[in-house]
């Protein structure tokens, strides 16, 4: 077998395998890092699902994380990255639940994965990339985050102004001690106490919860051991095409916010990231998606944090994460463990989701930060971020399709940002190059 070199910060490479008792134990880590089970628990806590379908979603989440994951690193990209939910999709699951239209969110999902699995394949996904420019994702990752800012503070504050649990003072010592548990962990913790702050945030939240009596234990005593996720739980899959369009360009988002992953992960173990690879990466990553979106999740995508494991554990070996996809996979069909955490109070949920929503907010600005210095792409972001925040609120109250269009956040600004870049970049760029 012939073992790829690995970074001079890594000291086991990624064709590299280890004992049965350190991987099971990096394979954990990468379990615990990856927070797989935040943004099902978020998104549960604001559409306002029932205990089982909010477990049934974790549930379904795990699975399909743990089937790609061990997918991608045994068969498809073979690299060393662990899948999850992707929260690019979050506010536009959030918006579909509150508005009883999960059928149409899954029927988007399904065909845009397909959509993307057939351009994997065929490689012409990598042919869109010149369209998603810094300035483009760097934007709509920003916008992602002020997308879910709104929905974060409802949870965080117990609720809207005007319902009786808003700033009850039991909730805010759960919420803000679930924040600042996150916020101090992550900025002045090292090790393993930095790299499960979130986890941390919510024994602790829970444990506060449960001295206020604000948690319920009973449903995960009911729950059994084994179990399958429900097949289409939220009912019969639909199809319209302002929910599509908000779905598709969502994917695309995470589609390139995946690329990145993809080269930061081959960079580190030093393995070429040839076509093949990414055709596979993405080909699996669309069927996962598919999949999960079936049993009751979304979408999922690479995730950015446990490449960042790699460095700090210095093991970059692809086999520890197929020990953590198979955790995953063992979590995703014990349905007491996605009611355990399906049970966290919307507080504590809310707490431990504020930095998370603010790390995206930051990673959008740190992405713009790296764009070409130009007026044209500063007027793509300044006006797409601005009609995004703005222009929703004028179209509240609208009703059919021009509603569902101009009262979408994300759909606003994506839509906006890829239009100017195509008017203000792309077009002037080809005229010149004719004119050539």
């Amino acid at each position: 077998m012939v073992h790829e070199e690995k970074d001079e910060h890594l000291t086991v490479g990624v064709e590299e395998k280890l004992s049965p008792a350190k991987g099971f134990l990096y394979g954990l880590q990468h379990v615990f890092v990856s927070n797989v089970w935040l943004d099902p628990i978020y998104v549960a806590a604001l559409i306002g699902l029932p205990l089982g379908l909010s477990a049934n979603m974790v549930n379904a989440i795990f699975i399909a994380a743990g089937l790609v994951t061990l997918v991608q690193a045994t068969r498809f990209v073979r690299l060393p990255v662990v899948q999850g939910p992707s929260a690019a999709f979050d506010a536009l699951m959030i918006s579909a639940g509150k508005s009883q239209n999960l059928g149409a969110a899954g029927g988007a999902i399904i065909v845009s994965a397909l959509i993307v699995f057939l351009l994997a394949i065929t490689g012409l996904l990598s042919r869109l990339r010149s369209f998603f420019t810094p300035v483009v994702t760097g934007t709509v990752i920003f916008i992602v985050g002020v997308a879910l800012s709104g929905f974060t503070l409802e949870l965080f504050l117990g609720g809207a102004p005007g319902s009786e649990t808003f700033l009850d003072g039991a909730l805010l010592t759960m919420s803000i001690t679930s924040a600042l548990i996150v916020l101090l962990l992550s900025v002045f913790g090292r090790g393993k106490l930095r790299s499960f702050s979130f986890l941390i945030a919510l024994v602790i939240g829970d444990f506060i919860a449960l001295l206020f009596g604000n948690i319920d234990f009973s449903t995960v005593a009911e729950s059994s051991w084994f179990g399958l996720p429900q097949f289409l739980p939220y009912g019969e899959l639909t199809f319209d095409w302002i929910t599509f369009s908000a779905f598709f360009f969502a994917y695309i988002v995470a589609v390139i916010e995946a690329m990145g992953v993809y080269h930061a992960a081959s960079e580190m173990v030093d393995v070429k990231l040839d076509d093949r690879r990414i055709r596979g990466g993405f080909a699996g990553e669309s069927l996962g998606s598919l999949a999960s979106t079936l049993i009751g999740g979304f979408p999922t995508t690479a995730y950015g944090q446990n490449v960042g494991l790699l460095r700090l554990t210095g093991v970059g070996s692809r086999h520890a994460v197929k020990v953590a996809a198979l955790i995953f996979l063992i979590l995703g069909f014990v349905p007491k463990a996605g009611a355990l955490l399906a049970v966290t109070p919307h507080a504590v949920v809310g707490g431990i989701f504020l930095p998370a929503a603010a790390s995206l907010i930051f990673t959008g600005l740190n992405i713009l930060g790296g764009m070409k210095k130009t007026d044209a792409n500063f007027m793509i972001a300044g006006i797409s971020i601005l009609l995004a925040i703005a222009l929703p609120d004028f179209f509240e109250e609208t009703e059919g399709w021009l509603g569902d269009l101009l009262g979408n956040t994300i759909l606003v600004g994506g839509i906006c940002a890829v239009l100017l870049q195509l008017i203000l970049v792309q077009l002037p760029g080809w005229l010149s190059l004719k004119k050539e």
